[in-house]
């Protein structure tokens, strides 16, 4: 399935605002070549081209690229497999936000990541790390009663540290933190569409529906239970449980 660049422009934008605290870690400077794997609709490519680095945006879906080559077309987009893509020289820094627990095999991943950097270089990623948006998880796997949707990669430290290694990077900083993260206005049923439907696509739009409003029931109660960090927020928003790691590894 591919994504829904429009709606992921309006009501997804806290996936981008909340990497905008990455930037400090990546340090662009001015005239370095960084690459921004998986750019989404280009709002932090954006903001490291502003810095006055060479910046240019992959990601594998096309709609994703097309529309951010509309957002900023002063910036090069391409469609590109983060397991399989090449640059013709190497760069300064790869920068990657809320990708990477979508890309399998790691270990590809983790490949083209060292071979793109220059020697010294330097690979400043976050995304979704173990335990990230257990409840919601649990939530579809005992609505559905499947126990195959967790088709995230969400790893450890400990695991995604030996990927890296193993790829020739050494590892300079590593966290994994609870980032309880509000889903704003389209709430926990915009994320479900957004984010979960393409692993039901064999369901209808009134049974996906039915899907939605069960799982925001089962949530609810994981929640109220103690086994989720929060039902809702200040004004009865859904905040998920999201688990990010965030990671700083040198060619």
């Amino acid at each position: 399935m591919n994504w829904n660049a429009s709606c992921y422009q309006t009501q997804h934008s806290y996936v981008w605002q909340h990497g905008e605290s990455l930037l400090s870690q990546l340090d662009p400077k001015v005239g370095e070549k960084i690459l921004d794997l998986g750019c989404g609709l280009g709002q932090l490519t954006e903001k490291i081209a502003a810095s006055g680095a060479k910046v240019i945006g992959v990601d594998s879906d096309r709609a994703m690229v097309t529309q951010a080559q509309n957002n900023y077309p002063q910036i090069s987009f391409q469609v590109a497999d983060a397991t399989n893509f090449h640059l013709p020289e190497p760069v300064d820094a790869v920068f990657s936000n809320a990708v990477l627990h979508w890309v399998t095999p790691p270990e590809a991943a983790a490949k083209c990541i060292a071979q793109a950097l220059k020697p010294g270089g330097r690979f400043v990623a976050e995304f979704g790390g173990k335990g990230n948006v257990k409840t919601i998880v649990a939530a579809l796997e005992q609505v559905s009663g499947r126990s195959d949707l967790n088709p995230w990669y969400f790893p450890s430290i400990g695991e995604y540290t030996v990927i890296l290694e193993q790829a020739g990077l050494e590892v300079v900083y590593a966290q994994l933190r609870d980032r309880p993260t509000p889903l704003g206005t389209a709430g926990l049923a915009g994320w479900l569409t957004m984010f979960g439907q393409r692993f039901f696509s064999d369901l209808s739009e009134s049974e996906w529906a039915d899907m939605v409003k069960a799982t925001e029931a089962a949530a609810q109660q994981l929640y109220q239970n103690g086994d989720g960090q929060n039902r809702d927020g200040q004004n009865g928003e859904w905040v998920a449980d999201y688990r990010r790691l965030r990671v700083v590894a040198l060619n």
